[in-house]
Formats: structure tokens, sequence, C-alpha cells
């Protein structure tokens, strides 16, 4: 059996940080956060990265890439695009950002053919969250066994803005039953809350969310072109309509196709939604340099 693949998310638009931060350097010799989910990808066993890429930035993004992983992991670039599996239905005439997560997945058709990982370009997960999602793509991942790093709300969010989470909700065997993408979480007098058309509802502090670190079967990415296409036909005339992994994958367990597990894990997170969020973000890595979990240069 092949090793799995890595698909990491790197093609959003940052509009809220305002740069190209999954490009941004972090570590001691200028690392990105990408580096080190790669770094923890190669020591855990993945044999492939692709990156979900817009195609303007593609040459720079490259020549960034291809030099320091030479020889260290097999790489492949997909790009996404408005309009992209569309198939010439219509859409918003003033619409420019293309469709979201699962629409990004959908764009590695024909690319990725074996059990893959999704992961943000701008999050750090830590090794311990790769070396899990390894044993369960290569020992219990099929077409009807999915799986969600799930990881404590609490230690999610920003001091700096509002955040968005796949929520989860579990039964007693840690299975999904269902998932909600809440666009707007942010900590209120002490409570976390998500806000939806102007209402306040609480969440547990140690509610269990998705971070877009999740592990499929190829068989996820044929669910999203037959659903995208679904969804296309609903809310294709809209703006600003998303179409997102975790719909898909919750449509995946309310379907009946087979169930999501959402594995716990310890492993530290950390993340750049916003500009403030950044010497947060290098100060952690440099404490795990120092920790010696990582060299000080990683390539």
């Amino acid at each position: 059996m092949s090793a799995p693949t890595l698909v990491i998310l790197a093609a959003g638009m940052a509009s809220r940080y305002g740069s190209q931060k999954q490009t941004e350097g972090f570590g001691p010799h200028g690392e990105t956060i990408m580096d080190y989910s790669i770094y923890d990808a190669i020591r855990a066993g993945f044999g492939k990265v692709v990156f979900i890429i817009r195609e303007d930035f593609a040459e720079a993004f490259k020549a960034s890439f291809e030099p320091k992983l030479n020889g260290k992991i097999e790489t492949a670039y997909v790009y996404q695009a408005l309009n992209k599996f569309t198939d010439g239905k219509q859409v918003h005439p003033e619409r420019t950002k293309p469709w979201g997560t699962a629409h990004a997945v959908l764009c590695t058709k024909g690319v990725v053919n074996e059990p893959f990982a999704v992961i943000n370009a701008d999050d750090y997960y830590g090794a311990e969250a790769f070396a899990q999602a390894y044993q369960f793509l290569t020992n219990e991942c099929n077409d009807k066994t999915y799986c969600i790093l799930g990881y404590e709300l609490a230690n999610t969010l920003s001091e700096n803005g509002t955040v968005s989470r796949g929520v989860c909700s579990i039964d007693a065997n840690n299975v999904l039953t269902q998932i909600n993408e809440r666009t707007k979480i942010y900590r209120k007098d002490g409570q976390i809350v998500y806000e939806e058309e102007g209402i306040e509802t609480p969440l547990q502090e140690d509610t269990r969310v998705s971070m877009n670190f999740m592990c499929f079967a190829p068989n996820f990415i044929d669910l999203c072109e037959k659903e995208f296409s679904t969804f296309l036909e609903k809310q294709g005339q809209e703006l600003k309509s998303e179409f997102y992994i975790p719909f898909v994958t919750g449509r995946f367990s309310s379907l009946g196709l087979g169930d999501v597990k959402v594995i716990p894990t310890n492993a530290k997170w950390f993340g750049v939604t916003y500009k403030e969020d950044a010497p947060a973000v290098k100060a952690s890595i440099d404490a795990l340099v120092n920790e010696n979990v990582y060299p000080a240069k990683l390539w």
C-alpha cells in the first residue's frame, strides 16, 4: 500500500490577515508554518505533499518550497480557481473568490488517489497529531471510515478576533454525529460563544473542534464532486457562499455512507488568523526549538 498523502490548503485569499501568510517566515531561519507541518509529516511517514494554491502565485511558491523539499518528499501542485468543476452552471457575475475548502479538495481529483490528510497552511498542528493521522490512514481508513483530529476549543481561540471552527458532536464511541461550521467564535465575559444572525450561543471549553485536520479515503473527493453540483444549484448565485469540508463530512455521516471518528489529540495547536497573532506564533516556535522538538534549521 502506498504511503498516505498530505494535502495542504494554501489557496486562501488571506483577507483577514492582509498578506500571504502562507509563505511568511516564523522560524529562526525563515521557516513557514507549512515547513513545520511538512517536517512532521515526513517524520510520521507521509510519502507525498500536495499543495492547493492559486495559479497567480505558483511560480514564487514553487521557488520557495522545491529546493528545500527536493529528495525529501514527493510534491505536487493543484490550482484552485472559481470556474473549476462548475460544469457551466451559472454563478454570481461579481464573484471572484473560489468556493471554499471542500471545493479545494475537489480540485485534487486525479492527483490524489491514496488515503490522505488535509490541513490548513497557516495552522501549526503538532508532531503528535501527524503521528496519529498516519496511524489512522495506514491502519483504519477506508471508503466507510474517515476521521477528524479533534482539538479542544479553548486551545484554538485567537485573542485578536473571531475564529471559524467545525464544532463536533460525538457519541460514546467518539464517532461524529454532527459537525457545524461556526464562523464567528470568540470569548465574551469569560465564556466562549458563537454568534449567528446576531444571537450568541455558549460553547463548552472542552468542545472538540475540527481545525481542518482530517483524514479521508480518496472516495471523499468523489463525494465532494457530487455535493458541489448540488451546492451550485442551490447557492451558486450567492456572492459569498462557501462549500466547506465539514459540510461534506457531515453529509457522509448523515447519508449513512460511513463513520467519521473524532480522534482526540493533545497536540499543541496555534495559528495566524490575524497579523496580531504573528508574535505569539514566533514565540511558540522559538520555544519548540529551544525544547529540541525541532532543529534550529529544518532543512
